[in-house]
């Protein structure tokens, strides 16, 4: 699937995480989540940390989600990455969007191994959707 295919894919479906979303305003795991609110779309925020980001409540992981995701945007650390696509995988979410930064070869190719949907090494959902502060 082309990049435009594999965009349009990921942003068909509902709801989404946000994984690794910050209550840090001016970090980017916060402003993905944001965007995903600025465009009425279902969100949750992902972080182990956290109780509630931007009036949501915060779910230590994917596994404790309410609800099965769609598609995740992974805001984190590579090797958190790694993980994260592992998590995914065994919880069935088929769509990843791995934000600049996120991703690492060993993660994208775990992802594609697992018949996920992968974006990587591309634009920011920020970039796609629009984002403003």
């Amino acid at each position: 699937m082309n990049r435009q295919g594999s965009t349009d894919a990921f942003l068909a479906g509902r709801p989404h995480a946000v994984v690794g979303a910050s209550r840090d305003r001016s970090k980017y795991g916060n402003k993905v989540l944001r965007c995903y609110q600025q465009h009425d779309r279902p969100v949750y925020a992902v972080n182990p940390h956290a109780v509630e980001i931007e009036g949501l409540t915060a779910y230590a992981d994917l596994a404790a989600l309410p609800e099965a995701v769609h598609g995740i945007s992974v805001i984190t650390p590579p090797r958190v990455t790694e993980a994260v696509v592992e998590a995914a995988g065994k919880l069935g979410i088929r769509h990843l969007w791995m934000q600049p930064g996120a991703e690492s070869a060993a993660a994208v190719q775990t992802a594609r191994d697992l018949g996920m949907n992968v974006i990587a090494g591309g634009p920011c959902l920020l970039v796609v959707l629009g984002y403003h502060e």
